[in-house]
């Protein structure tokens, strides 16, 4: 059970850190990016996020549910 713990949090790194790099691009382009990205995840249209520095591409590799549940467990 361990190591399917571990793996949960390698995952959520990796969606923290991508989901960082994801609203920084936006907000380089002067987009409300916490909008973009609620959009995103609500919607599950890719359309909300750009395709700047292979942002829209980077994000689909992930599940939007493990996005919410990484997004979620940061929060508690």
């Amino acid at each position: 059970m361990k190591d399917s713990d571990e793996n949960h949090k390698e995952n959520y790194d990796e969606i923290k850190k991508v989901l960082k790099e994801v609203i920084d691009n936006l907000d380089e382009l002067g987009y409300n990016a916490i909008t973009q990205v609620a959009g995103y995840l609500q919607s599950g249209d890719l359309g909300y996020i750009s395709n700047y520095k292979d942002s829209r591409n980077k994000l689909s590799e992930f599940d939007r549910n493990d996005i919410l549940e990484a997004l979620i467990k940061n929060i508690l």
